[in-house]
């Protein structure tokens, strides 16, 4: 314990002086080349690796709290990283079981990762048992980095505070306080599973069989490891193969939407990152629900009045949701309730009249710009959107760009198939 302890505290040493070579080389560069300020943090972000690039993609997918400038600088800071040799692989899963033999639980460990990113690699097992699984794995020293990282972002929000008592981000210290929260959820992959048995706990409630989500193995899952059942399937991103399994492609997005609307009331936490490549079509014709490292929370108070505000989407009432954003405390301005419904009817006409062309994109840029357009209606009535309230309805904007490429002549919101609000138990707000 206490090597690691001290060998803990060398690394956050080396890596602060690192961050200080990178921010050195900057300030260089930006004396010399003059590039956009947006521009340089983002290459500044992604030479410092793992942290500042999921702190570049926070950036990137809330443009409620940023800049239009960084938002769109920051949709190119991708965390697709090189894979570890499986060595480094191996010796976290040796170091996470104690020591045990990993072939009294793994009958095979295939080499090749299936994905890599900034803090995990991905890669196919199967079990001793006979399960196929998935080993999600954290790589070597993340965690002692993210930390030493945050705690330098902390210190120096704090100190560009005080030095810029004017700063356009009041709060800036909140917002890095916010960032730190959420990426340590993400590093710990206990709480990734109890997300995960929450929504399957959802799924049974509601006897829900036209969807699933992976079983997870808690005997061989640890902060650091998360062994899951392996799904079998077609991404929702390859459309051209879901309309050949499927008798009617729209029927699958359906589906999917009323299993995540339908979380949103029976799950503790709703899946906030569930674009087309985390929903699968399954060979059973199941729908299955992957990776849920990012979820948001909605306070009681706001999970009600986003109910209110989808019923009111879904009906086209711009009134209604413009009094429902009231309500969900974004604004102590005095309202014109009127003029809000105009431009948000104005905002959501526009949304119904994109070039179809551009939605196979898996760019998310064409997304962030509805979202800007909200938060600049938005700014012009003097209100702050939730954190949470920006990620369901980006999912929301993500739903209605891959129903028009499965089925381009549905208006998804006026679809009768489509329960946005549904009738649950009044027990299940016992779960918020």
């Amino acid at each position: 314990m206490k090597k690691n302890i001290l060998f803990d505290g060398l690394r956050s040493v080396a890596r602060i002086g690192e961050t200080a070579v990178v921010a050195a080389k900057a300030g260089i560069k930006y004396a010399t080349d003059k590039p956009s300020n947006a521009k340089l943090m983002r290459e500044t972000f992604e030479s410092l690796g793992s942290t500042y690039i999921k702190l570049g993609q926070f950036i990137a997918s809330t443009p409620s709290l940023f800049p239009r400038e960084y938002v769109e600088e920051f949709q190119g800071c991708l965390d697709q990283t090189p894979t570890l040799p499986f060595s480094y692989i191996q010796g976290v899963l040796v170091s996470e079981f104690e020591g045990r033999d990993l072939s009294e639980i793994f009958s095979y460990i295939d080499e090749k990762p299936l994905a890599s990113a900034s803090i995990a690699q991905v890669h196919a097992a199967k079990l001793t048992t006979g399960e196929d699984v998935v080993i999600k794995v954290q790589k070597p020293g993340v965690e002692t980095i993210l930390y030493t990282d945050l705690n330098v972002v902390h210190w120096a929000a704090k100190l560009l505070e005080r030095a810029v008592p004017k700063i356009k981000f009041a709060a800036l210290s909140d917002i890095v306080d916010e960032i730190k929260t959420r990426m340590v959820r993400e590093v710990d992959f206990i709480e990734e599973a109890q997300n995960l048995d929450d929504f399957v706990e959802y799924l049974n409630i509601s006897q829900n069989q036209a969807a699933t989500a992976p079983k997870v193995y808690h005997q061989f899952s640890t902060r650091r490891v998360l062994t899951m059942q392996r799904l079998y399937g077609v991404s929702l991103t390859d459309f051209s193969v879901v309309k050949q399994y499927a008798k009617d492609p729209s029927q699958v997005l359906i589906t999917a939407m009323n299993t995540w609307f339908g979380s949103l009331m029976l799950c503790k936490s709703f899946h906030a990152d569930l674009h087309a490549g985390n929903l699968m079509l399954l060979e059973d014709g199941r729908i299955g629900f992957i990776d849920f490292g990012i979820v948001g929370q909605l306070k009681p108070e706001v999970w009600t009045a986003c109910i209110a505000f989808m019923d009111a989407l879904q009906k086209t009432d711009y009134q209604a949701m413009a009094e429902n954003m009231l309500k969900m405390g974004m604004t102590h301005n005095k309202v014109d309730v009127q003029v809000l419904a105009q431009d948000l009817e104005r905002l959501f006409n526009g949304v119904l009249m994109a070039d179809p062309q551009q939605i196979l994109s898996t760019n998310p840029a064409d997304l962030n710009d509805i979202m800007m357009d909200m938060v600049g209606v938005g700014e012009r009535h003097g209100i702050k959107f939730p954190r949470d309230f920006a990620l369901l309805f980006k999912q929301m904007l993500y739903f209605d760009r891959f129903m028009r490429v499965l089925a381009p002549y549905t208006d998804i919101y006026a679809d009768q198939r489509l329960k946005m609000v549904q009738n649950m138990e009044p027990a299940s707000l016992l779960k918020h």
